[in-house]
């Protein structure tokens, strides 16, 4: 761990007194073969001006110094980021006010009568600086690519929606425009066409073509459905009713308000919420009952979806490519908001979406009330 003589050498700052023991140090330190240069001062002031015009690597201090503790110069350093490792060297100190240094977090001490073991301990200490550096290190790092992740799946998130819009908007007015000027010809030819074959065609040909415009508004429903314009309540509570309809599954949507003013962003990731968790209760819950609650009690936005089926594995929740669930958390996260998913198997599952609600975002009180009931 000692730098060689090509290397840079050890940078001591010694808080000592006493010429001896200066000298004392130095020589254990040399005959130990390290490298190194020495500050040496005996009063707080000096300490704290040498700390600011070097850089050192390692302090030595002696305890008890006229005027002042090594404790005392403890403090000055103890708060810095990165200080370097402090030895207390002395031999005026017990071991009990040694141990209580030491969960300051002094790193270690060591008996002026037992100098030959202050090599290894500056050694050790210097290597556990050296990990708890490089893992702090490491630890920012962490947190800068987490931090970059999260904004580029935010940035991801809102191009994904921005291009749903847009396909929506596309669906409506060119396919959807497209679709209904062919039915209107259609029923044209079967107006006027005196051939019965033809009239079948015609039929049999706007009956597909029902089916395909009821596919095109699913799918422009799906993508960014109008009902968002109308308010959050009424975005979940279409949402139960179509999810009703189409899987028969008893679904009874409550909420404490009939109008909660929530921001566009908190409104999408809310409907996005229950939109995900009911298609993942129709694809594997086998559920015969859903209960959704929609509140906005005490500045908070709460949805609950909540299903009586198989439950869900814990470990599936950790699977790496669980990304339905990891979207939801993402998406919470993007509002200030958090998700909460509590299965047991064989009981059901509820996934819980909070976001706190800034001021302007909680609507005006209302009488309480329960919306649609069992749909």
């Amino acid at each position: 761990m000692f730098p060689s003589a090509s290397e840079q050498p050890l940078s001591i700052l010694h808080l000592e007194d006493s010429l001896a023991d200066q000298r004392l140090t130095a020589m254990t330190l040399r005959r130990a073969g390290i490298v190194f240069t020495m500050q040496y001062a005996d009063s707080l002031e000096g300490f704290c001006r040498l700390m600011d015009e070097y850089h050192i690597d390692i302090i030595i201090a002696d305890y008890r110094l006229p005027g002042f503790t090594a404790l005392d110069a403890w403090q000055c350093i103890s708060q810095q980021v990165n200080h370097p490792p402090f030895i207390l060297l002395s031999g005026a100190i017990g071991e009990p006010a040694a141990v209580d240094a030491m969960r300051l977090g002094i790193a270690d001490y060591v008996l002026k009568d037992d100098l030959a073991r202050l090599p290894h301990v500056i050694a050790r200490a210097c290597e556990i600086h050296e990990a708890r550096r490089l893992r702090e290190q490491a630890a920012q790092e962490l947190a800068v690519s987490e931090r970059r992740l999260a904004e580029l799946t935010e940035h991801l998130q809102s191009s994904i929606e921005q291009e749903r819009a847009a396909i929506a908007r596309e669906i409506h007015d060119d396919i959807g425009g497209s679709l209904t000027a062919i039915r209107f010809d259609l029923a044209w030819i079967g107006r006027h066409t005196t051939q019965d074959s033809v009239r079948q065609h015609a039929q049999a040909a706007t009956n597909m073509l029902q089916h395909a415009i009821g596919a095109s508004q699913r799918i422009m429903m799906n993508l960014r459905p109008p009902i968002l314009d109308q308010g959050l309540v009424a975005a979940v509570q279409w949402l139960a009713e179509g999810f009703e309809r189409r899987t028969g599954v008893a679904t009874k949507f409550l909420t404490s308000s009939q109008v909660i003013n929530v921001s566009s962003e908190v409104q999408l990731a809310a409907y996005r919420t229950a939109q995900e968790a009911l298609t993942n209760i129709s694809k594997y819950a086998s559920a015969t009952q859903v209960r959704i609650d929609l509140s906005d009690s005490e500045g908070v936005l709460t949805l609950e979806i909540y299903d009586n089926g198989c439950g869900l594995n814990p470990v599936a929740l950790d699977k790496p490519k669980a990304f339905g669930i990891k979207g939801l958390q993402e998406r919470a996260r993007m509002v200030s908001g958090w998700l909460d998913i509590s299965t047991q198997e064989g009981r059901g599952t509820s996934i819980t979406l909070s976001v706190p609600l800034v001021r302007q975002e909680i609507a005006p009180e209302l009488a309480p009330s329960a919306m649609g009931g069992d749909q």
